[in-house]
């Protein structure tokens, strides 16, 4: 009898352990099961979907990223190992405190992440990187995502600006393809102390600028990139341009934020050169230049619900500088609004110049205070030196609808100013009505040598624009553009 409960109780504290053992097992397994779920979910919430954006047709707007929880510190996991696919800067070494140089840490993680596909250059959010001028040299894997949930900024002003870095650029991105940069983050350019610098045209004697070097960095430039998406980032007070896009194809901008004072000089918001299918959609630019510059080989641009201002207007231009050739076309405009700023939709270009600017739309413009609404300007001149030349960019085939608001009386609301030698053609006006914001109407818009039709009657009427197409044009190859 003994020996039968000694055999039962063994069998019972063995049942109760294996049962103890599966239970365990059981949660561990799910435990496991889960862990591997949440870190699934966190990646993918994390990366950018790509979607191919030829020709810019509608598509669902992307989803900025949820901040993560913090990852572990710089003590936890190795540089050497992939966390998910996400690899957060202070596992290099970053210290993210606003005075430490993060530099070397910004670029192992740049290293490290883009030879792995669709991985995330993660910069968390409540930290604060100072990094100095640096290149993130591609080729790299494709998907590549850089997130910016925290505070990126350079050193404070030039004079802590290291002498043997480039004081043209700041965050420079060379041949980079099908890359995001996105998230709820902010790069602070810290441009205050190079906007005081003598050489400014502000700053210098009667407003005009010195002759000292005066270079400033550009906060953030493409080069030589496609397949670009740039999405929900802040950037402000860039010590020159805020973005620039140089030779880049299928460039994606959504729902960004630019600020800098009205009178920062020359920190254009976003300014793109040699720079095709490009979407600049749903954003907000305040800043003391233009919001948005078009500058020579540029085509199939479309610009869409961008708020604007105060500012110097959505500038084609300026072309043709240093007797240059510049073209540019399918240019479109549309559905936004322009407040408090010194132009409104703008084409400048120099004398001197050749080439072309056609195919140009402006619809559905939307202006609040602004000093000239509508101008070509083909005497666009720095100084006062600036004389008239024999040749110049052709202009042709500009439209101008439904633009309405009020204008700023110191200057007239319309004025096509065209080149003596190369006169504007084919310039449509409809439904358009500029009313003063303060004060009498200015009845007389400015016209010279500009060819065109007003479609509707407008406020103010406009009775310049010369009818037909000049002999001159029609005798020569004005406007000989190839654009591939």
């Amino acid at each position: 009898m003994g020996g039968s409960v000694w055999l039962c109780l063994c069998i019972f504290v063995f049942w109760f352990k294996a049962k103890s053992f599966v239970d365990l097992s059981a949660f561990l397994l799910l435990k496991g099961i889960y862990f591997t779920f949440g870190a699934t979910m966190f990646v993918s919430q994390a990366r950018y979907h790509y979607h191919h954006h030829k020709k810019h047709k509608r598509r669902h707007e992307s989803q900025i990223s949820i901040p993560p929880s913090p990852p572990p510190e710089a003590s936890g996991p190795s540089p050497d190992q992939n966390w998910s696919g996400v690899y957060d800067v202070r596992m290099f070494g970053a210290a993210g405190d606003g005075e430490t140089d993060d530099t070397e840490a910004f670029k192992s993680a740049w290293d490290t992440a883009c030879q792995v596909e669709s991985a995330v250059l993660l910069v968390p959010s409540g930290y604060s990187f100072m990094i100095q001028s640096t290149i993130f040299t591609g080729p790299c894997q494709g998907g590549f995502v850089f997130q910016d949930d925290g505070t990126i900024m350079p050193p404070d002003g030039p004079d802590s600006w290291p002498k043997n870095y480039s004081r043209r650029q700041w965050l420079a991105f060379y041949r980079v393809n099908e890359m995001a940069l996105q998230g709820g983050g902010l790069i602070d350019g810290r441009g205050e102390q190079w906007w005081n610098l003598p050489c400014k045209p502000h700053k210098g004697a009667n407003k005009t600028a010195l002759t000292t070097p005066c270079d400033s960095p550009i906060a953030i430039r493409f080069f030589m990139s496609n397949n670009l998406t740039v999405q929900g980032i802040k950037i402000r007070n860039s010590p020159q341009f805020h973005f620039r896009f140089d030779n880049c194809r299928d460039v994606y901008i959504e729902s960004i934020r630019i600020s800098a004072p009205a009178l920062s000089p020359n920190t254009d918001g976003i300014h793109i050169e040699n720079t095709n299918d490009v979407g600049i959609y749903n954003s907000i630019i305040s800043n003391g230049d233009d919001c948005v510059s078009i500058g020579s080989g540029c085509y199939d641009v479309d610009i869409k619900n961008v708020t604007c201002g105060p500012s110097h207007g959505i500038s084609i231009g300026s072309l043709g500088n240093h007797n240059s050739s510049a073209c540019a076309s399918n240019i479109t405009v549309r559905d936004c609004m322009i407040k408090n700023s010194d132009n409104g939709v703008r084409i400048k270009t120099w004398q001197g110049g050749s080439g072309a600017v056609s195919g140009v739309t402006f619809e559905n413009i939307h202006m609040d205070n602004v000093r000239n609404p509508i101008i070509i300007d083909q005497f666009y001149c720095l100084s006062k030196t600036c004389t008239n030349h024999t040749s110049a960019v052709y202009l042709s085939d500009i439209q101008y609808t439904s633009i309405k608001g009020t204008y700023d009386i110191r200057s007239p609301p319309m004025h096509f100013a065209c080149s003596d030698s190369v006169p504007c053609t084919n310039i449509t006006l409809s439904d358009v009505e500029l009313l003063p914001a303060k004060g009498d109407v200015v009845l007389d818009p400015i016209c010279w040598n500009a060819y065109g039709e007003l479609q509707t009657l407008s406020i103010p009427p406009v009775s310049c624009l010369l009818e037909g197409i000049p002999r001159s044009i029609l005798e020569t190859d004005a406007g000989f553009c190839r654009l591939n």
